[in-house]
């Protein structure tokens, strides 16, 4: 019977050894699909057919998984950044409930991420590749609605195969944008101690990994994974208001800062640290730039770049805080 719409699904499993396929343990909640990115070639030659001939190669492999927008939650986020930034496993916040997952960007060293086997498909077809990590990544939101999530998954030869069974599709809860704040004080102050309020519009984090597979003489596909320089400008909209004004004048005399985004969620039993789950991102750096002066059905809005860099006095680059109730990812 031919696929539908409604009956694809994605799921994951973590691997142990890089691009040894696995079961998958869990599913997405969100949509996607495979790109299978086989690298087939038609051979040019002069053999006297005008229309050439049949002769083909396949010079490689390299599949792509784009997980579309989806509602972000703090239960699946730890998927990307588990394959994206670093592994990162629960620690229980004391007495608590809650489980504190906390993913730091790599500064004199690289870090160490998962792979993943994913599964997607529908009724008609499941298609499958092992080795996926996340080359890149976004995390958004704007006043009135849920923060967002979406990642582009790259990985190894997809091959037609069957769905893992028997997996249920996990609790997860949306994170609404009209619980965050933000926190913008100097590199030498505490961090997340000044909370600029009624002035954040909207939030975007685009960030590149800098994980990449490498092609080499022994496979037709990565045979393995290295990180370059990680990239995550973030777009911040703000109010045309005092905080703005003051982080424009930051960014003319290239004065670095240091910024604490922070959302909650439902709460947890109380713990040593947390009593909601949250999701944090901690970053040092400089403004790159700010946009004209815009407007939002007449409110006037500006919107500034701001680009994470290691800051010595901070001794912060980013780092990414997950707080949950999973003990581990299932």
């Amino acid at each position: 019977m031919a696929g539908v719409k409604y009956l694809r699904r994605i799921q994951l499993g973590v691997e142990s050894v890089l691009g040894t396929g696995v079961a998958a343990t869990t599913k997405w909640r969100g949509n996607g699909a495979i790109d299978d990115g086989m690298d087939l070639r038609f051979v040019q030659e002069d053999v006297g057919y005008i229309g050439g001939v049949d002769r083909t190669f396949i010079a490689g492999y390299e599949s792509t998984l784009a997980m579309d927008d989806t509602e972000l939650t703090l239960e699946q986020l730890p998927y990307i950044l588990n394959a994206g930034v670093m592994h990162a496993a629960g620690v229980k916040d004391g007495a608590g409930s809650g489980y504190v997952y906390t993913y730091t960007f790599g500064t004199t060293s690289q870090t160490t991420i998962d792979s993943y086997t994913l599964e997607a498909g529908d009724d008609q077809q499941e298609e499958e590749f092992p080795g996926a990590y996340v080359e890149s990544f976004k995390i958004s939101g704007k006043a009135g609605d849920p923060l967002m999530m979406s990642a582009v998954w790259k990985g190894r030869q997809t091959t037609a195969s069957t769905f893992t069974g028997a997996l249920s599709y996990p609790t997860v809860e949306e994170i609404l944008f009209g619980k965050g704040s933000i926190a913008i004080d100097a590199v030498g102050g505490t961090l997340g101690a000044t909370t600029k309020s009624n002035t954040l519009l909207g939030f975007e984090l685009n960030c590149k990994t800098g994980w990449t597979g490498v092609k080499t003489a022994d496979a037709l596909w990565p045979s393995f994974l290295k990180c370059v320089q990680p990239e995550l400008p973030i777009k911040v909209t703000f109010e045309h208001d005092g905080t703005s004004t003051a982080e424009k004048a930051h960014w003319r005399a290239q004065t670095p800062v240091k910024m604490r985004f922070k959302w909650i969620g439902s709460a947890v039993t109380t713990g040593t640290l947390y009593s909601f789950k949250t999701l944090m991102i901690d970053v040092a750096g400089k403004w790159q730039k700010f946009d004209k002066l815009g407007e939002q059905n007449g409110n006037d809005i500006v919107t500034g770049t701001f680009l994470p860099r290691f800051n010595s006095t901070a001794n912060l680059f980013a780092v990414i805080t997950c707080v949950n109730t999973l003990s581990a990812l299932p």
